[in-house]
């Protein structure tokens, strides 16, 4: 929740408007403002009902997706063969499915820990995905997907990559 605060702060603040004011100064004073004014500690957890709703289901794609993927790439379930080719595009294409799965659940996410908590857009999870959808279409639910998975793919292909080269050091 705190990094999605200095997110929106920071694409607020480069769009050049010059009335918007830097709300925080650092992880540690987004934190600190939200636990004083938006419900304590419970203010920090806004939003885990769709990050949970997002990395289940989510980190299932991706590492069922990766294993698939190996066993497919490597001819059958012995996958110690495999290049590092292989073993990139295994982890890139896992990062890409994970995103493809979830993508829309971190949108929805993402406006709830935004939102304001004295005047709140949305009442919930589920509320936000229906205005989302009813005014911004299937659309609105992929805003930010392209950099989402351009980032991912490279990201997930170098991580999956340093796991199975450190696997095989340590025998």
């Amino acid at each position: 929740m705190v990094n999605i605060r200095l997110q929106a702060q920071s694409t607020l603040a480069g769009t050049g408007a010059a009335t918007v004011a830097v709300k925080y100064g650092g992880p540690m004073d987004v934190a600190r403002q939200v636990l004083r004014s938006e419900g304590g500690i419970r203010g920090l957890f806004k939003g885990m009902v769709p990050t949970m709703a997002r990395e289940v289901p989510g980190n299932a794609a991706l590492f069922g997706v990766y294993e698939a993927l190996k066993q497919l790439l490597a001819g059958g379930t012995d996958t110690s063969g495999l290049d590092r080719g292989s073993l990139l595009l295994a982890g890139g294409l896992a990062g890409a499915a994970y995103w493809l799965a979830v993508y829309p659940t971190d949108v929805v996410k993402s406006v709830i820990q935004i939102d304001d908590y004295k005047n709140p857009k949305f009442s919930g999870s589920i509320d936000a995905f229906r205005r989302i959808s009813a005014t911004e279409g299937f659309k609105g639910l992929y805003k930010g997907f392209g950099p989402a998975m351009a980032r991912s793919v490279p990201a997930n292909a170098a991580c999956f990559l340093a796991y199975e080269m450190t696997r095989s050091a340590l025998g």
